[in-house]
């Protein structure tokens, strides 16, 4: 018999009777103490290391409280040291068993969801007595368990930042590299020496670069002395493959696990790659990041507030003119500009091609060389 794909359905079983029955006890009042909180989510990689504002100002506006963040399985090994106090918990929507850790009979005092909205009621299942979420998502039953609505902000800002104003009070200090500990990881081949990350994969193909492109950028980086390691996710070897056909330089990335990745990038003394997760990394550990933006927002997914003063900095080609859809999240915020279309919808990702090989190098060398200085 073919195997049954796991599904969604046992787990809208369990959360939706609890949840239902908690909006049924009666009114609910804002708790004055704060013991446990949850931050209930499902988001990708780069999302989740872009919560680090929200895990650093819940920690100082509930310092002794027990903070529960949900993550995919996959992030877990990141989570191991416990940054900012956080204790990650694994939540899949397609494995009802991963309910049984998050719904105990303590309950939250109270719950954020940075993201999608249907994560309130996770948040309402898993006993949260007050809810917190931003408003505007669509439709609108996805917020009725949400107690409390906060407004993203009108001007341009990181998401980072605007995620951390669901937390009462003041702005957190700037992340310092000692606040997510390392993760352990299995050993692998580290590279020796001075060497530069060239990540060249992302989510999709329209954040691609081409692959002369990458080749040119890693001979004029192995000229002034940087050893090269290529990168890219899972699936990447056909790209590296096409970049670098002789294997001139050592691939890596795409065999390694987060928490492998982790360390690479930790110990690099030059991270280039597109918007994607690896970048966050990246500026979450201090390695000097050169980022290329094609179809997203500079602002919007930059380093804000608290990552300023990390070596990085952002290459793309200002109001390209396709850059012009201006949803987050499902709501739509007047001043966000990028792009969100689908290979259906775009056959090339021209935003990327219009970035050319000198300012990248030129830029790269020159963080690189500060930094090192």
């Amino acid at each position: 018999m073919p195997a049954i794909a796991p599904s969604r359905l046992g787990s809208r079983l369990r959360v939706v009777p609890r949840a239902l029955a908690r909006n049924l006890l009666g009114p609910r009042v804002r708790p004055t103490e704060v013991r446990r909180v949850l931050v209930a989510h499902h988001l990708l990689a780069g999302d989740v290391l872009m919560l680090a504002p929200l895990l650093a100002k819940l920690r100082v506006a509930h310092p002794a409280a027990e903070v529960v963040m949900t993550v995919r399985k996959a992030m877990l090994a990141l989570f191991d040291g416990r940054p900012f106090g956080v204790r990650a918990l694994p939540y899949d929507p397609r494995d009802a068993t991963t309910l049984d850790a998050l719904c105990t009979t303590e309950g939250y005092d109270i719950a954020y969801v940075p993201g999608d909205n249907r994560y309130s009621w996770l948040a309402a299942a898993a006993g949260a007595r007050w809810i917190v979420a931003f408003e505007g998502d669509r439709p609108r039953p996805k917020s009725w368990p949400v107690d409390e609505t906060r407004s993203y902000r009108d001007r341009p800002a990181a998401w980072g930042d605007m995620v951390a104003d669901l937390v009462d009070g003041p702005a957190p200090a700037p992340m310092r590299p000692s606040d997510w500990p390392r993760p352990r990881c299995a050993p692998f081949d580290r590279p020796q020496g001075c060497y530069a990350v060239l990540h060249v994969e992302a989510s999709t193909p329209l954040k691609h670069w081409e692959p002369a492109k990458w080749w040119q950028l890693a001979e004029r980086l192995a000229e002034q002395g940087l050893h090269i390691v290529w990168s890219a996710g899972p699936g990447g070897e056909p790209l590296l493959e096409e970049i670098d056909p002789q294997g001139r330089y050592p691939r890596l990335g795409h065999r390694l696990d987060l928490a492998q990745l982790w360390h690479l990038v930790a110990d690099a003394a030059l991270l280039v790659c597109p918007d994607t997760s690896v970048m966050h990394i990246g500026r979450l550990v201090a390695t000097p990041t050169v980022a290329l933006y094609g179809p997203s927002a500079t602002d919007l997914f930059g380093p804000g507030d608290f990552l300023r003063g990390i070596p990085y900095r952002a290459i793309t080609i200002p109001d390209f003119p396709c850059r012009d859809q201006n949803r987050l999240f499902k709501r739509e915020i007047q001043w966000v500009r990028r792009c969100q279309r689908s290979m259906r919808e775009c056959d090339s990702p021209r935003c990327m091609h219009a970035i050319g090989v000198d300012e990248v190098a030129e830029t790269s060398l020159a963080l690189a060389r500060d930094f090192r200085a």
